[in-house]
């Protein structure tokens, strides 16, 4: 794609209208296949797959606990991005997208603390400790609790949007610490068990659920996501001609 193609399609896609228009669509592709995905993820992580040979039954919690981890980091980092486009370019649809996103990986973020603490209990013999991964799993939830608290407090809605950005980008620097904190200290929580350039230590039987879990927990990530940005963007719009436009033509 050419530079020149690349920005027709960047501003196109900026389009407040276009995007509403085809986000519709979007939103049915990444519901159904998602939640289908997350039920086989669930049913073969409970009902299928053999125990663990040291942690028993109790790993099963896994098939919940990492693709919410996964999306804590995820959503975070795709937010800094964003906020990098609000900052420099100052699109309105990024802004959109901080602000929708920020609820919703706080609720994952919130998850994965909460079915890692139900997984320390029999593991650890304790539900919570001070480690470097939890502990900056945590900050992780406040920073996604202080960039909605920061949208909340700031009128009007473009400067909070930008306020929102900065948080964002600034607070990314947690997500590598979130990501290396078993390399770096000496932690409880275990180091990974699937690696991308090999040498998993997860069978092949136990490993495909949970991909396919964590491929289902991100589609379902982008649909809550979409949602709120099109309730977002119809609120800020509301005064707008395409949107008096289109509620009239409904």
């Amino acid at each position: 794609m050419s530079r020149s193609a690349f920005m027709r399609w960047f501003h196109r896609f900026g389009s407040l209208p276009y995007f509403y228009r085809v986000s519709r669509l979007w939103s049915r592709w990444l519901a159904l296949p998602g939640l289908a995905m997350v039920g086989y993820s669930v049913y073969a992580g409970l009902a299928v797959v053999p125990p663990d040979y040291q942690q028993g039954d109790v790993f099963r919690i896994i098939y919940i606990h990492v693709p919410s981890a996964w999306l804590s980091l995820f959503g975070y980092t795709a937010m800094a991005v964003a906020g990098l486009v609000v900052l420099v370019w100052r699109l309105k649809l990024a802004e959109i997208f901080i602000v929708a996103a920020a609820p919703v990986g706080a609720s994952f973020t919130f998850l994965a603390l909460t079915t890692g603490a139900i997984w320390g209990e029999p593991t650890w013999g304790t539900w919570w400790v001070w480690d470097a991964r939890l502990t900056s799993e945590l900050i992780l939830l406040f920073l996604y609790l202080g960039v909605i608290a920061l949208y909340q407090a700031i009128e009007p809605p473009r400067v909070a949007a930008r306020a929102c950005a900065l948080l964002s980008v600034v607070g990314v620097v947690n997500i590598p610490i979130i990501h290396y904190s078993v390399v770096w200290w000496n932690t409880l929580h275990q180091g990974a068990t699937i690696r991308p350039l090999g040498g998993s230590t997860m069978e092949t039987d136990m490993m495909i659920p949970l991909l396919v879990g964590a491929l289902g927990f991100t589609l379902i990530f982008g649909w809550l996501t979409l949602w709120r940005m099109r309730t977002q963007l119809l609120w800020r719009e509301r005064r707008s001609r395409w949107v008096t436009r289109m509620i009239h033509h409904e």
